[in-house]
């Protein structure tokens, strides 16, 4: 079932109507615009070319300068009342649930430059407030770690097998809710262990990363592995997130706060929450090389995953295993991750097409899980499904 979006638009880009000298300092405000940051790292090494890359020296002196010169960054904090369930070697397991009823609904966030506060970033702009609001009892949340320097190794494997101990703690089958690159491990794991997912929710995710094209394939089709390798090279067997923000910096602002987070005009918060936007985009996460160029290769160069080729766990994973029903949400001005790279999951799975929700939202890539109108309309729709039965859509 193809859902078309509700009749919203989002606002336009607002400045801030404090006073001129009130207003944040052009650094913050240029850094809280930034968009689409979760697979930033692939586009810095967009930014170098293969001469580039390999002077090494060069980019390891401004890395240099940045780190020293660089104030500590408190770590954003939660928004929602949580506890930790379990802490993993690449991610504490945090427990939002009010309850004991129900299927747990497991939220795999992105493992990418920022964390999973992403989910649960502020009052109206929560998707574990949004799916509580909606009588879901039993939610957590991958809080993945950010990668020390014994983690360098640590693959996609590492990562697979501790969300699998995760889906066991709370409680098989859960409801797996991926967002973003959340959602292609989301699905792998479903195919891994297709008798654990009840049913499944993936967010803005990159499947099938050959279905359109993106500004984000063309930079990673651009660039020979060994630019990425080079990235990792500089942080030691590690992609350092300090790092990765300096070289992105400020000069990608595409989009404004308020139209990130959907705000109307007239919100008294706004200032506030684009403040609090530009604190969560300073902290970042850094990520094992190992893992870090398995997913260039293996996820966004190769396309292994939606050609039948990836190996989860030593096994070679097949989508056709996947039967669970689907919800699919995509942003209509996502730049990051095409709507047809995610709607291809009904083409490349068995789940019936009766089963499987499709829906486009007026937003782009961060409006996803940011925006006010999409936790509003889109998420409270997904909670409604996950608590639906399904049974007569099937026999449809």
């Amino acid at each position: 079932m193809t859902r078309q979006p509700e009749s919203s638009s989002l606002p336009a880009p607002c400045d801030d109507d404090r006073p001129a000298e009130a207003q944040a300092p052009d650094p913050l405000r240029a850094a809280s615009r930034a968009a689409a940051p979760f697979l930033w790292p692939l586009h810095v090494a967009s930014a170098m070319s293969e001469s580039a890359a390999t002077a090494l020296g060069w980019y390891s002196a401004i890395f240099s300068g940045a780190m020293e010169s660089a104030l500590p960054v408190p770590e954003p904090g939660w928004t929602t009342r949580n506890r930790v369930a379990l802490t993993l070697p690449t991610m504490r397991l945090r427990d939002f649930s009010s309850g004991s009823d129900g299927v747990p609904a497991l939220i795999c966030a992105p493992y990418a430059l920022h964390g999973a506060t992403i989910a649960d970033f502020a009052r109206g702009h929560s998707i574990v407030e949004a799916l509580q609001t909606a009588g879901l009892s039993r939610i957590a949340i991958t809080d993945w770690l950010s990668a020390e320097p014994h983690m360098r190794e640590f693959s996609i494997d590492t990562y697979l097998a501790d969300l699998n101990v995760a889906v066991d703690e709370m409680g098989r089958p859960v409801d797996l809710i991926g967002l973003c690159q959340g959602g292609w491990m989301a699905l792998a794991y479903a195919a891994r262990f297709p008798q654990k997912v009840r049913r499944l929710v993936l967010i803005g995710a990159p499947v099938d990363v050959r279905a359109a094209p993106s500004p984000l394939m063309q930079s990673v089709d651009e660039l020979p592995l060994s630019a990425f390798e080079n990235l990792v090279r500089l942080g030691e067997g590690r992609v350092l997130g300090p790092y990765a923000l300096k070289l992105w910096g400020s000069g990608a602002a595409i989009s404004d706060p308020a139209q990130v987070l959907q705000l109307s005009s007239g919100r008294s918060e706004r200032y506030a929450l684009a403040q609090r936007l530009a604190a969560w985009h300073a902290w970042t996460l850094d990520l094992p090389g190992v893992y870090y160029l398995q997913v260039v290769r293996q996820v966004f160069k190769e396309n292994q995953i939606a050609e039948g080729r990836f190996v989860a766990l030593g096994r070679a994973i097949d989508l056709r295993q996947v039967h669970v029903p689907m919800y699919l949400l995509a942003g209509r001005e996502d730049q990051i991750v095409a709507p047809e790279q995610l709607f291809a999951a009904a083409r490349v799975t068995a789940t019936p097409a009766g089963l499987i929700e499709k829906e486009t939202a007026s937003c782009g890539h961060l409006g996803l899980f940011l925006g006010a109108e999409t936790i509003a309309g889109p998420w409270r729709r997904i909670a409604q499904w996950l608590s639906r039965d399904l049974r007569m859509a099937l026999a449809s």
